[in-house]
């Protein structure tokens, strides 16, 4: 049986040129800054998400919450969409870590209105936190891969800067985003103080992810990586799979998001899925349901098919490298065959 597996594009495979670039890799000890693969990986993010320097950290979620760490004190109030995977997916991480309050507001499709920004934004006020940070996510996983409108984006960043607040942009997906608009990843980023990237989802790396910032920003959050245990040794290896990802791997998630709009037009005349291919911006695909979406993603592994349970009743499908057109065919069969009761 044919294995299809569309519950996230972080189960892509290395390609092979990363496998032999993680054999080859001139390596030191990062933590003494004697990596030299890690040191190029870091100039060749930050150049591309135009910031003046980047930190190479495990994780996407550590390189939130490392920033969320240096941007804040304790007591603060940071804010957020309602529905931002720093505020549903890193573990209750802004709380327990850098001891602030989340203020979450609702979003459209994922982005925030400039005007609730500011009025969510606390005045000084003994009675209040003090509003250090908010915190955007573009591409937005739980929309459904969509993309920040940029006015919009440039005009919450003015607004929180004009409240001295920090902005930092969780860009997981941010060149998906570069992709579906045509606007470099970094424009995008331009009004952000820090912004976040994964390596290893779309871009196929095996392990790791960039937050990037100023000099002054990233001397701070490398303090804040040791203390949440990041700090690695002889991370070159890793380093370099991420430096063939940004080289080779960006511009073909433009394949993935053809990928997701041929699954969406699949889906969307299957009766009893809520499907609309005119919400699919990127590499993702959301299916409403009528039944329980527990028992509808355990039906589709009978089959075959992974896929990602977001609530009781939607489903997350997305693309990635190592999903072919056939795939994508055999996919919309299983789902309507377990959508029919088959």
């Amino acid at each position: 049986m044919r294995t299809v597996d569309l519950r996230s594009d972080t189960v892509t495979q290395p390609t092979p040129e990363m496998r032999r670039a993680m054999a080859r890799a001139e390596v030191g000890d990062d933590v003494y800054g004697e990596d030299p693969t890690v040191r190029a990986l870091e100039e060749l993010a930050a150049s591309l998400v135009g910031k003046e320097a980047a930190l190479f950290v495990p994780s996407g979620t550590m390189g939130n919450q490392a920033a969320v760490l240096t941007h804040t004190a304790r007591g603060d109030e940071v804010v957020v969409e309602q529905e931002a995977h720093i505020y549903w997916y890193e573990a209750g991480g802004m709380a327990l870590l850098s001891g602030v309050q989340v203020r979450p507001l609702r979003g459209e499709r994922g982005a925030l209105d400039p005007q609730d920004v500011e009025a969510a934004i606390r005045p000084a006020d003994v009675h209040f936190p003090r509003t250090s940070l908010v915190c955007l996510e573009n591409t937005h996983n739980r929309a459904g891969g969509t993309v920040w409108p940029s006015d919009r984006l440039d005009a919450v960043c003015r607004v929180a800067h004009g409240s001295d607040c920090a902005v930092h942009l969780d860009g997981a997906r941010i060149f998906n985003a570069q992709i579906a608009t045509g606007t470099s990843a970094a424009r995008l980023a331009a009004g952000a103080d820090s912004v976040m990237f994964c390596l290893s989802k779309g871009l196929a790396a095996p392990v790791g992810s960039i937050l990037a910032g100023s000099h002054d920003f990233i001397g701070r959050a490398r303090k804040s990586r040791k203390v949440l245990g990041g700090a690695m040794r002889q991370a070159g290896m890793m380093a370099a799979a991420g430096i063939v990802a940004l080289r080779t791997m960006v511009d073909r998630l433009a394949e993935d998001h053809e990928q997701a709009r041929r699954l969406a037009e699949g889906l969307a005349v299957v009766p009893g899925l809520q499907v609309d291919p005119r919400q699919v911006e990127t590499n993702m695909v959301m299916v409403g349901l009528k039944g329980s979406g527990a028992d509808f993603c355990r039906a589709l592994a009978g089959r075959g098919v992974k896929a990602g349970l977001m609530d009781r009743h939607r489903v997350r499908l997305v693309t990635h490298k190592d999903v072919a057109r056939e795939d994508i065919d055999y996919a919309v069969a299983a789902i309507a065959a377990v959508a029919g009761g088959g």
